[in-house]
């Protein structure tokens, strides 16, 4: 900002050299820091996509989980908007080899970059925290960041390939919705569990609380690939899970979960299991996306009121403890002002009574005749005399 600030300054003839070299060091520093942050996005946009890409299911680049949406969400949030040529980079490079024309490339890149940019600028127009801790901030990331950004991809990249012909228009609505929930459940997954982890950062557990971390991960991912494995409907048994990571562990137990129910499904209904095979690949792909979406909704909401419900405990506590304080100052000084006014009480009783005293010892004038003071002086002369 320095430098931006800097660099808008008018031009004085009479500028030292000095604070020239310092506008153009600064400038390259900058330069160099935006530079490099470009490239990291790409290089985690494009390693996730060649993950992502294992899973697809149309025309191999159409896949039900697209990380690189999450992630570029994360270093738009992160690094700042202009991290967009990063991601606009990487998806030119994984769309290259896959498009079926320069257009659709073209155009399905327009829509990879311009998806998560719509993301966070309507995170940010609601007033969205990283952190997480209110309710708004879970159903705007949901409905925001993740069903709405990203609708403008996937429509973006279906009708690049149904005018390219790679797609013909009865699919088209089977294409719609396999990208859609790739990309909804990349933010899903990645954004929550990066926030989380950026957060609270390794968690500082004592040995029993990491084994109860290790059997609810385990329990959660055993029991989705037994739900998701079976002829019977019991989706349903993860949830216990999910409540459990919660409640105990917040967004970082919810976040990891998610991602555990949410791949392993994912994989399910690749791979056509029981839940997800029959209807033909809409209905797989509609069933996916609800099922991901109440996960993601379940979790993340009351993870976020369990974290509301932590803080206002926190703040009451500072306020009765605050409130503490100030009773024992408030006592502390009604017995300095009590020590105050008897002592008072005590100087004005003893003033009195050094006043009285003369009255009670001396006659009707209240005054006491020294000792061989004038008043006896010629009574003294007297007795001298004789």
């Amino acid at each position: 900002m320095a430098g931006h600030a800097l660099a808008r300054r008018p031009w004085r003839w009479d500028r030292p050299v000095s604070a020239v070299a310092d506008i153009d060091r600064g400038r390259l520093r900058q330069a160099a820091c935006v530079g490099s942050w470009i490239l990291v996005t790409a290089a985690l946009y494009y390693g996730t996509a060649r993950l992502g890409l294992l899973l697809a299911l149309v025309h191999q680049q159409v896949t039900p989980l697209w990380l690189p949406t999450g992630v570029a969400v994360c270093c738009l949030m992160l690094l700042g908007l202009r991290t967009w040529p990063g991601i606009a980079l990487a998806a030119f490079a994984v769309n290259a080899g896959l498009g079926p024309t320069l257009p659709a490339v073209l155009m399905i890149t327009a829509g990879n970059t311009l998806a998560p940019v719509c993301s966070v600028l309507l995170l940010r127009a609601v007033g969205f925290r990283c952190e997480m801790d209110r309710l708004r901030d879970a159903l705007a990331l949901i409905f925001l960041g993740a069903f709405a950004g990203m609708l403008v991809s996937a429509a973006a990249g279906t009708l690049a390939l149904a005018l390219a012909g790679a797609v013909h228009a009865a699919g088209s609505p089977s294409t719609l919705a396999v990208w859609w929930t790739g990309d909804t459940m990349g933010v899903l997954v990645v954004v929550p569990l990066v926030m989380a982890v950026r957060l609270s950062g390794v968690p500082r557990f004592g040995a029993a609380r990491w084994a109860e971390a290790v059997v609810l991960l385990a329990g959660t991912l055993g029991v989705t690939i037994f739900v998701t494995q079976v002829s019977l409907h019991l989706l349903f048994l993860v949830f216990p899970f999910l409540i459990w990571a919660a409640f105990r562990f917040g967004h970082l137990g919810a976040a990891s979960c998610v991602l555990a129910v949410s791949v392993s499904a994912t994989f399910a209904a690749v791979h056509h299991a029981h839940p997800f095979v029959n209807g033909g690949l809409l209905h797989a792909m509609v069933n996916l996306q609800l099922f991901n979406g109440t996960v993601a909704l379940t979790t993340f909401l009351l993870a976020a009121v369990i974290t509301e419900r932590d803080l206002a405990r926190q703040d009451l506590e500072h306020v009765a403890a605050h409130l503490t304080a100030m009773a024992a100052e408030l006592e502390r000084g009604q017995l300095t002002l009590k020590t105050m006014v008897l002592d008072v009480l005590r100087a004005r009783h003893g003033a009195v009574a050094r006043a009285l005293r003369p009255d009670q010892e001396g006659g009707p004038g209240g005054v006491v005749p020294a000792a061989g003071s004038g008043a006896d002086e010629p009574t003294a002369r007297r007795r001298r005399r004789a």
